[in-house]
């Protein structure tokens, strides 16, 4: 598994609302950490960031600033992702160390590609947004990988409404369908990237096996 400009590992999970991205990133560290003996050089990382921007992303998500435009928020991800590498993830790679992101540009290409579809009501505004979400974004580190936890939307539902929380910006039916969907072929959408699509649907432990296998898989 390698990036462009250190010796670090950076590993991405991805996934709608709900697959568990959050807790999978958590329990891969956990478990790097124990496999390691420098526990500082396993570090675990989110997008949006904990970063200035990020803070403000995440009030708009929440509702509590009003709803911007698809464009306005592929803009300010972009910003974001460009600081949380700078101050976040590269000074962790540059020591050879493993960052584990829950989140990165694939989450911008798949969430505001299909916000731009649904604002527009046509579904060929999605490839324009994907160009120029990736003009915006071509200057990000690359991940050695990304991992996809795929589970159907239903499903993925169930676990949101489970953890009693407000649903966010883009927590609806129709849009977490069409999030699914998109992730399931996210490889198409990124080509140069090398993204590997696992099965979701599990107990946590299953799932993290999953992952396990994967990320080992990605170091050869």
């Amino acid at each position: 598994m390698r990036n462009s400009s250190n010796a670090g590992h950076f590993v991405v999970l991805e996934g709608i609302d709900g697959a568990g991205t959050t807790t999978q990133t958590q329990k891969l560290v956990e478990r790097l950490r124990r496999e390691r003996e420098g526990v500082a050089m396993v570090r675990a990382t989110r997008e949006p960031s904990d970063g200035p921007i990020g803070a403000l992303i995440r009030q708009v998500l929440s509702g509590r600033i009003v709803n911007p435009s698809w464009t306005t928020m592929a803009l300010l991800f972009a910003a974001d992702r460009m600081d949380h590498v700078e101050a976040e993830i590269k000074p962790v790679l540059a020591q050879g160390g493993v960052v584990v992101s829950d989140r990165y540009d694939a989450s911008s290409i798949a969430y505001q590609s299909v916000s731009s579809a649904n604002e527009a009501d046509k579904a060929d505004e999605a490839s324009a947004a994907i160009d120029w979400i990736r003009e915006l974004n071509r200057h990000a580190l690359r991940p050695g990988l990304t991992i996809v936890l795929d589970l159907p939307a239903e499903l993925a539902a169930r676990r949101r409404q489970a953890r009693g929380h407000a649903p966010d910006l883009y927590e609806q039916p129709d849009t977490q369908r069409a999030l699914a969907v998109f992730y399931r072929d996210l490889a198409r959408h990124m080509p140069a990237d090398r993204v590997v699509v696992i099965d979701g649907s599990g107990s946590i432990d299953e799932v993290h096996e999953l992952v396990l296998g994967a990320y080992r898989a990605g170091l050869t």
